[in-house]
């Protein structure tokens, strides 16, 4: 029966966690959200960044593993922007696209791409002056429209406009979905963290697998992963939740192990080395 442990924080402990990971790493992947997992959460999202010494641990473990990707609800080249390292995969759009190492363009997948011009007219109807007023911030992603409003002098009166653009989403057809203090107006199709997973990893030799993130889409990932090695594609899975203030409570009842922060994160990438 998978237990699930507290928050683990010396070395010995984590090096006997991974061990299914770290001992054979030709055969595993080692896969991470961004934000709140690799990067700090920031006041405006443009601001954020890996920092220095988790990025030449990354470079490191690229070195090392099958597979190393990170996977985001930010453009798959955003995402690249951010950790600075072009051998390594990007999964991008929560799943909606996948940049391979060394690639130029992502793959996008064509469902979702077919909405990108209906989503781009919604968010140019919906973001109005007001919205402007109340310091909320649009994100143009293709074919996602972010609507942030962390940071805003009145957060209350700006999470009440970014309601009103969920609501009319709804009602034109469109998904939402709310992160941490942001909502994302999506195409109404299937997509998610563990689609995008499962199409990086389809047809490559991975025994294990390992994901770290630290909100609600990140359990996608983590059901998909266990869903594979249900069906036998994988061998183990070890899922950890990243714990924080904003952490949903799911990500923790649902994860193998917690670690505490993004330092709670590199402490697990020295580990894998």
């Amino acid at each position: 029966m998978r237990a699930i442990l507290e928050v683990v924080s010396p070395a010995a402990t984590l090096v006997d966690a991974l061990e299914s990971i770290r001992s054979g790493p030709a055969r595993a992947a080692v896969l991470l959200d961004i934000d709140g997992t690799l990067a700090p959460i920031v006041r405006h999202a443009a601001d954020a960044h890996v920092p220095e010494a988790t990025r030449t641990l990354l470079i490191e473990i690229a070195k090392r593993y099958r597979i190393v990707g990170c996977v985001s609800g930010r453009r798959a080249a955003t995402a690249r922007q951010i950790v600075a390292i072009g051998t390594i995969a990007y999964i991008g759009n929560h799943g909606g696209e996948l940049l391979r190492p060394g690639a130029t363009r992502p793959e996008v997948d064509p469902d979702v791409a077919a909405w990108t011009q209906r989503v781009r007219a919604f968010a140019a109807r919906a973001y109005t002056a007001e919205h402007q007023r109340v310091r909320v911030r649009s994100e143009d992603k293709d074919a996602i429209a972010a609507f942030h409003w962390r940071g805003a002098p009145d957060e209350q009166a700006a999470a009440a406009a970014v309601h009103e653009i969920a609501r009319l989403a709804q009602d034109e057809g469109f998904a939402t979905h709310w992160g941490r203090k942001v909502l994302e107006v999506r195409p109404p199709v299937p997509l998610d963290k563990g689609l995008g997973i499962a199409k990086l990893l389809r047809g490559t030799p991975v025994g294990a697998a390992l994901y770290v993130g630290d909100d609600t889409t990140d359990l996608d990932a983590f059901r998909e992963l266990r869903a594979l090695a249900q069906s036998e594609v994988l061998e183990s899975v070890l899922c950890v939740a990243v714990r924080s203030d904003e952490a949903p409570p799911e990500l923790a009842r649902e994860a193998d192990l917690t670690v505490d922060g993004t330092g709670g994160v590199r402490e697990l990438l020295e580990a894998l080395l």
